[in-house]
């Protein structure tokens, strides 16, 4: 099950997750809060110390005969990042469990892997801590899980760690497991590099603005690390309407919208000057998408006179339909408070999510449009037998292995959702909150409906439905194939 190859990669994960940590205390040395630094620069040496170890032990037992083995299976690809997310969770969930603000381990766990699945749900709030109490280093810390988790961990020690050399393709589909994995380049570590390359422009392109628009470079940096990654951390409890300016909202609008549109598009833009977005179905539906379910939120709240008809609803509706179909989770207002259809939208977004290829999470558009073009031909041949169709997605013709793995991950997805909002209900959770709460885990959305508002936070929920959402949150972020393929392999052996 766990190879020298498999364990040395994770270790080197270890070990690179550790050095990563350093950097958050030094702003809790800037600002002289001396308490978490010890925390902090403790969880990176227990991390690094563990890396380290494994490396060793690695390197003393390891198997002869795998000593010659450059290649990862596809099975040791799936164990490495289903095992490499769930132990960088568990290390990155120390600098909050050796803090002076009392977390337990489970806090802790969910905490870090909502940070690193870049889903945003919280147990800060005003039934445990406010986020404005958290130290400067932890605050960097949970945002810096984010920027982590935006193009996936695995993916970025493939560009940054050529000590790997071992299973790079193997390695990069299993974590961007969408049905659009493609290579940008013939090279993997090439293509991991321009990915990262890109979405670290876009960071610091928004941190730059953000900075000019008014916010600290500590806010500026934060924030840019949640919106790029569609992750939705913030550090402060009103998120973006902390800030009271149309002009920041409008800048996180256009940046959430950038961070799940796929990135090979954005590549082709800014490496050849291609402006080819118009011309991807995907994109072009997600665009449509976008207008449509905007402006029927705005004529759903001037219509029930809840806000005038200006400017300022239809930047309030667009954030918020914005940040719900990206996944991101920032807010501008408390849309629970909205119409009830209005709601009814808010909760139909939970489930879209993005294009493939983007930092997003939740279903994705082209999944939903290969389903919806699967039914529509189906129907063709109910009332043709005889006739010859093919699915077609951008003009190519669509293999029948991905038809049937898209349906496949369509009917786990609504399993779990089923399943999880069962075992929420189980525990005196009412249904809108128990509903919103499984889609949102799973879809790595992070706010919800009920009490998991824009405004609330999952403090309240007991343990175990804290660690069945974080198991949620790492099925959606792998896109559910990658984590069952290993439990099934454990299960049958």
């Amino acid at each position: 099950m766990f190879n020298s190859k498999i364990l040395k990669t994770i270790s080197l994960l270890l070990v690179f997750l550790g050095v990563v940590m350093i950097p958050s205390s030094a702003w809790s040395l800037y600002y002289k809060e001396y308490d978490d630094i010890y925390a902090i620069l403790l969880s990176s040496l227990i991390t690094i110390s563990s890396g380290f170890l494994l490396y060793i032990f690695t390197y003393i037992f390891k198997n002869k005969k795998q000593m010659y083995k450059k290649d990862l299976s596809s099975v040791d690809a799936f164990t490495i990042v289903t095992v490499g997310w769930l132990l960088s969770a568990v290390f990155s969930c120390l600098p909050y469990y050796l803090s002076s603000y009392n977390f337990t381990f489970i806090d802790s766990f969910f905490e870090s892997m909502s940070g690193l699945t870049t889903t945003g749900a919280t147990i800060l709030g005003k039934d445990f801590i406010n986020i404005e109490q958290l130290s400067h280093g932890l605050l960097f810390w949970r945002s810096f899980t984010h920027f982590l988790g935006g193009m996936g961990i695995i993916v970025f020690s493939i560009a940054l760690l050529p000590l790997l050399g071992i299973g790079g393709v193997q390695l990069f589909r299993a974590e961007v497991a969408g049905p659009t994995a493609d290579k940008i380049t013939p090279r993997i570590k090439q293509t991991a590099k321009l990915l990262w390359g890109i979405y670290v422009g876009f960071v610091l392109f928004q941190t730059l603005i953000y900075y000019f628009l008014g916010m600290t470079l500590f806010d500026s940096i934060c924030h840019s690390f949640g919106t790029m990654a569609t992750g939705g951390f913030s550090t402060h409890s009103e998120s973006i309407k902390y800030f009271n300016s149309s002009a920041i909202e409008w800048t996180t609008i256009i940046f959430m919208f950038l961070a799940a549109t796929n990135f090979t598009l954005h590549y082709i833009f800014l490496s050849k000057g291609k402006f080819k977005y118009f011309k991807n179905e995907e994109f072009r539906l997600y665009f449509y998408i976008t207008i449509f379910m905007s402006l029927l939120v705005f004529s759903n709240l001037i219509t029930n006179k809840l806000y005038s008809i200006n400017f300022e609803t239809f930047r309030h509706s667009f954030f918020t339909v914005v940040s719900l179909l990206t996944t991101t989770g920032f807010s501008t207002e408390n849309f629970e408070l909205w119409p009830d259809s209005s709601l009814a939208i808010c909760f139909i977004l939970l489930f879209v999510g993005g294009t493939a290829g983007s930092t997003t999470g939740g279903i994705k558009i082209i999944r939903s449009l290969l389903v919806f073009k699967y039914l529509y031909y189906e129907l063709k041949r109910l009332l043709h037998p005889k006739g010859i169709y093919t699915l077609k997605i951008g003009g190519k013709i669509v293999d029948e292995n991905i038809i049937r793995n898209t349906l496949g991950f369509y009917l786990f997805y609504i399993f779990i959702f089923v399943f999880f909002a069962f075992l929420i209900s189980l525990h005196d959770i009412d249904l809108i909150t128990s509903l919103t709460a499984s889609a949102s885990a799973i879809g790595n959305i992070g706010p919800g409906l009920g009490d998991i508002g824009p405004y609330d936070n999952w403090s309240h929920f007991s343990p175990i439905i804290k660690l069945f959402a974080s198991i949620c949150m790492l099925l959606g972020r792998l896109e559910i194939y990658t984590v069952m393929v290993v439990v099934s392999r454990i299960l049958w052996k």
